[in-house]
């Protein structure tokens, strides 16, 4: 997958390249700053620092990893937080852009940041994560590399809150259980709830397709569908699996193989990136063996972005983590 929101401990993640989020002198600090020059061998690390001696602002200098899993570490110092309107969101910006740019120069295939800014600098988490999320995906539109974003706990990572209670409210009003759901069809209720719930369902009905086009399609395969699909988008190959999330060579194998078998993440991970509606995503689903079910939350926060045609699969996945949840694509 090349962007991964994880929970982990920075300083183990084996990458080509870990963010530190440094301050102007380059200097160890505390919190993640402090763990990574701990991690790496303090002694050596500040040594290299002294010798580069200074980096601005929004601006990013690389280091060696010592210690570290990672073979490099990436410094950038991000802006403090002044209320915002001090240039604050275009030079956090800056700092992922030009570390991302620094680990390509050096042929890096992974990078790993923490969300800059957040901790004593004190920019409020929500927005550092969607400046984070829009700076990385701007690069992943142009470029291949893993990238993950690293949060220690889930008190680290924050959700808009409108966006978090809009996900919830659609939620509540569209889950049911697996009990519930059971019963519903094992008693004379049966016909009650889905008058009463029919049109809250995705279900495709035959009025939505002509006879020619059951007869076209009857039988297709997964990936057939997919092409065809990409095809009738307009959408380039890069396009669609940069959208999705998914890397290169997973969606050559999806191409050149007609039988094969995606998993459920990354088939809704290409629905997304094709801007399919719910009835189109409900058929490229059933193609690969699958369906969304009313029992299932990442399910439903998944339909909930399609009904409210939400493409952006980051912001998708910035919502799954939120809620615990696995994350579209590979």
């Amino acid at each position: 997958m090349p962007f991964e929101i994880v929970r982990n401990d920075i300083t183990r993640m084996r990458v080509g390249s870990i963010v530190n989020a440094a301050n102007q002198r380059l200097k160890q600090g505390g919190g993640v700053c402090g763990a990574i020059f701990a991690a790496a061998g303090a002694q050596e690390l500040q040594a290299e620092c002294d010798g580069i001696g200074h980096c601005d602002v929004g601006s990013a200098v690389i280091t060696g990893g010592y210690k570290l899993p990672a073979k490099y570490v990436i410094h950038a110092v991000g802006p403090i937080w002044q209320g915002g309107n001090h240039n604050e969101e275009a030079l956090l910006s800056s700092c992922y852009t030009n570390s991302l740019h620094l680990a390509k120069e050096r042929g890096l295939s992974s990078i790993a940041f923490p969300l800059i800014s957040s901790g004593i600098f004190g920019y409020p988490k929500d927005e550092a994560l969607r400046v984070a999320v829009s700076a990385i995906a701007e690069f992943l539109s142009e470029h291949e590399m893993n990238v993950y974003l690293v949060v220690f706990d889930r008190a680290s990572f924050a959700l808009g809150d409108k966006l978090f209670k809009s996900i919830k409210t659609y939620i509540d009003n569209n889950y049911v259980d697996e009990h519930t759901e059971h019963s519903r069809q094992n008693d004379h209720s049966v016909l009650w709830f889905e008058e009463e719930y029919r049109s809250e369902w995705p279900i495709k009905t035959a009025s939505h397709l002509s006879l020619s086009d059951v007869f076209n399609h009857v039988g297709e395969s997964f990936s057939e569908m997919l092409l065809r699909l990409i095809d009738e988008s307009g959408k380039t190959d890069p396009e669609v699996y940069k959208r999705a999330n998914i890397d290169r060579r997973l969606f050559s194998k999806i191409r050149s193989n007609p039988a094969y078998k995606p998993s459920k993440n990354t088939a809704l991970a290409l629905a997304v990136a094709l801007e399919l509606n719910l009835d189109q995503t409900e058929d490229l689903l059933r193609s690969a063996g699958y369906a969304l079910s009313p029992s299932s939350r990442f399910d439903l926060i998944v339909e909930y972005f399609i009904n409210e045609e939400n493409y952006n699969i980051y912001e998708i996945n910035e919502a799954l983590f939120a809620f615990d949840e696995s994350l579209l694509g590979a």
